[in-house]
């Protein structure tokens, strides 16, 4: 069994938000893959399906991102499971928007979601850092993380959601790489190839200058042709 978990805060208020991005990626692969309605527990909502013959627990934290850890925690004691058993979504200020990498372990790097489950679960499981890109100054960002996904980027999120919805079995599987190239797939799709322009017929030859026939008269009868 793996626990899926997608970080962000409750309510509609914050639904859009670059901080909820773990949320909308969850939310794409029980969509998806056509997994069970949501339910309230483990002070969040839940949800469970199937992938690739592998049960999946979807979890949203409901107790706001600097909590998540509580409502982990619950959940993974609930189901007997491990740390590595735990895969948690989350922004990612130091990737770029549309990057994504998989890791296991490592710090939190001050996200204060990973910061609570860190506390709670320890630090060796596994994360897909989605990226959102930095407001370019350490001193804007909860302004940055709060703030809704901006009309361009929809392209590139919904592309990024569909991907993790495509690679998600994978993921189930623990075969990360193969779910990095689903959603690099979905990211930048194969371009088509260009038709080939059919080769212009080739030219007639010309056909060679006829040779003029040899005169064979004799002076006397070219003279007397000139008069006639």
């Amino acid at each position: 069994m793996q626990l899926f978990v997608g970080l962000g805060n409750p309510g509609a208020k914050y639904a859009g938000n670059r901080h909820n991005i773990g949320f909308m990626a969850v939310d794409r692969i029980a969509e998806d893959h056509r997994f069970g309605p949501w339910r309230t527990k483990f002070q969040g909502h839940v949800t469970e399906g199937v992938l690739e013959g592998e049960k999946v627990i979807l979890l949203k934290p409901g107790t706001f991102m600097n909590l998540s850890g509580q409502s982990v925690g619950e959940a993974m004691r609930f189901y007997k499971l491990t740390p590595v058993d735990v895969t948690v979504f989350h922004d990612e200020l130091d990737l770029a928007p549309g990057k994504l990498r998989v890791k296991t372990g490592g710090g939190h790097a001050g996200h204060n979601g990973l910061r609570s489950i860190h506390a709670h679960i320890g630090a060796e499981y596994a994360r897909v850092r989605l990226g959102i890109g930095h407001p370019g100054h350490k001193d804007r960002v909860a302004g940055y993380v709060l703030q809704d996904f901006a009309k361009a980027d929809q392209d590139w999120l919904d592309d990024m959601m569909r991907g993790i919805a495509d690679g998600a079995p994978w993921l189930a599987q623990g075969k990360a790489d193969r779910f990095q190239n689903a959603v690099a797939q979905r990211m930048t799709p194969p371009r088509p190839k260009p038709e080939r322009k059919a080769k212009p017929a080739p030219e007639p030859a010309a056909e060679p200058p006829q040779e003029a026939a040899e005169d064979t008269r004799s002076a006397l009868q070219k003279l007397a042709d000139r008069f006639r």
